[in-house]
């Protein structure tokens, strides 16, 4: 056999295995946590019927995270518009949330900022009041909370149990569910399921999440169940 050819299937070789070399490479991880993030939402009646929509966004700050959520929804003569955002450390210590909600003629506004040394929640109202509460040294707000709990699934963790930040303390715990296919956009996809359950001064609320088996563990679906039937908020892909 010729030089030249040698040369020729050389080369072709080399060629192949740097193709090879770059078609097995990883894809880049996208989302929470590698990158910022913005998810949108159907708020859905029970029976599937479209109530409003919903937007989840993660974005950094330097080191710190800046997380959002908003909701738009509700029916003719009942609006629903609530405004939520966490400000926190990279390891999930929340330095400030506010929230902003109007329930049919009910409206709340508040900021929350944690003062760390002093291990205290200072709340503050758009009326100039003010009050203190107690918290753990790594208090998370709810929103914060949901990420770290997404970081944590991520790891193949579920969260312990723990007090969490909204307007007052209540205590947060998570339970796996299992694997369980859900329908997002008109299609199957594999989420484990997480039971949640929130406990406050007078009651107990539970719903369930559902999340995507990928690197950021996205939120697919969350179902609240209510006493006219379950309401859902599903992934817009």
């Amino acid at each position: 056999m010729k030089p030249v050819v040698f040369r020729i299937l050389a080369l072709t070789a080399v060629c192949a295995l740097s193709f090879e070399a770059q078609s097995s490479s990883p894809p880049a991880l996208t989302g929470f946590p590698f990158t910022d993030e913005d998810l949108n939402y159907s708020v859905n009646w029970p029976g599937g019927l479209s109530a409003g929509e919903a937007h989840l966004h993660a974005k950094r700050a330097g080191p710190n995270w800046n997380f959002s959520f908003m909701v738009d929804a509700g029916i003719p003569g009942f609006d629903v518009r609530d405004i939520y955002r966490g400000d926190s450390t990279p390891d999930f210590c929340s330095i400030s949330f506010d929230r902003s909600t109007t329930h049919g003629s009910r409206k709340v506004t508040d900021k929350e900022t944690i003062d760390k040394g002093r291990r205290m929640a200072v709340r503050s109202t758009t009326s100039g009041g003010q009050s203190e509460v107690p918290v753990p040294n790594c208090v998370k707000d709810a929103l914060t909370f949901l990420f770290y709990a997404r970081e944590e699934l991520g790891q193949g963790r579920v969260p312990n149990p723990e007090q969490i930040l909204f307007g007052g303390l209540y205590q947060m715990n998570l339970s796996y569910a299992g694997a369980v296919m859900v329908t997002v956009g008109g299609k199957q996809e594999q989420s484990d399921e997480i039971a949640c359950a929130v406990r406050g001064p007078s009651a107990t609320v539970t719903f369930d999440m559902y999340f995507a088996r990928d690197a950021a563990r996205t939120p697919l679906l969350v179902k609240v169940p209510f006493a006219m039937g379950t309401f859902s908020m599903e992934l817009i892909r």
